[in-house]
């Protein structure tokens, strides 16, 4: 492979249509889509300052490298891209890509970050920001701090496991949902959304789990919860938590520590097609 080291480049498609390259300490400095059309890239230790750096691209490995502010919009339409210990201040980070793996990223502002993707990776992610990885799909993460509302809204197959959710509308509109072994915080999850399962999982949330069909609780906490399950069918949940309120449930089974108040006041809902079970 051919190898570039330790330098400074500028200006509009820097290394257009590159191809088998090796970039090593280098910068991209002012200039658009400097690796535009690129094909089986290794880029290691280099900053990217820059719009557009990587799109129409196939086959790049990123390594220790950063993305700053400017570089936004930096990864469209691109297949087959991995980033490993990666510092992503910009937003909108991918969009439209195929075949991504990230580990240990940092992403500091990750509005609109992950939009419209498949095939996704993620082991180690940190970010801030919101609509998080929007209509995206076949979705694994293992290791995951967000700190922003909407995320994964119309996604489908993910799982996720050992994350921290700071996130109000989380999981909305999607459809074949795993989350184990994480935490929750934010008002209104997963509403409109189809065959979401938690399993060892704490969740706080006003008006949680609602307008849903097959939701599955398996030894749950939610804490600070009102209002929830609110024309929700075919639940299935176990929590081992007091809940301030259910409201309006269509069907299926709820079992908890304790409930302040149960609501039933659609005379269209037969009250009789929920279990309600306390354990406590």
């Amino acid at each position: 492979m051919k190898q570039i080291s330790g330098e400074r480049l500028v200006g509009e498609r820097a290394l257009f249509m590159s191809r088998a390259l090796t970039i090593d300490n280098c910068i991209f400095a002012d200039g658009e889509s400097p690796l535009k059309e690129s094909k089986e890239l290794e880029i290691k230790q280099t900053s990217f300052q820059w719009k557009y750096p990587l799109w129409y691209c196939q086959d790049v490995k990123v390594t220790d490298s950063t993305f700053f502010e400017m570089a936004r919009a930096g990864i469209w339409y691109t297949d087959n891209i991995s980033l490993t210990d990666i510092l992503y201040e910009a937003p909108k980070g991918f969009r439209r890509c195929k075949g991504i793996s990230l580990n240990k990223v940092h992403f500091l502002n990750a509005d609109e970050t992950l939009w419209n993707c498949s095939d996704i990776q993620m082991n180690n992610v940190t970010a801030k920001g919101n609509y998080f990885a929007m209509n995206s799909r076949n979705i694994k993460i293992d290791g995951f701090n967000l700190a922003g509302n909407y995320s994964f809204d119309g996604c489908e197959n993910i799982e996720v496991k050992n994350a921290k959710m700071i996130s109000k509308d989380a999981f909305w509109n999607c459809n074949n949902v795993v989350v184990r072994d994480s935490y929750i915080c934010g008002e209104y999850i997963g509403w409109n959304s189809e065959n979401v399962t938690l399993e060892n999982c704490t969740i706080e949330s006003n008006q949680g789990f609602c307008y849903m069909k097959n939701v599955v609780l398996k030894n749950c906490r939610l804490l600070n919860t009102d209002l929830a399950f609110e024309y929700v069918s075919d639940v299935d949940a176990e929590i081992t938590t007091k809940v301030i309120s259910i409201k309006n449930p269509i069907s299926g089974r709820i079992t908890a520590a304790g409930v302040e108040e149960i609501i039933f006041d659609d005379p269209n809902i037969d009250a009789k097609a929920t279990e309600i079970s306390l354990t406590d």
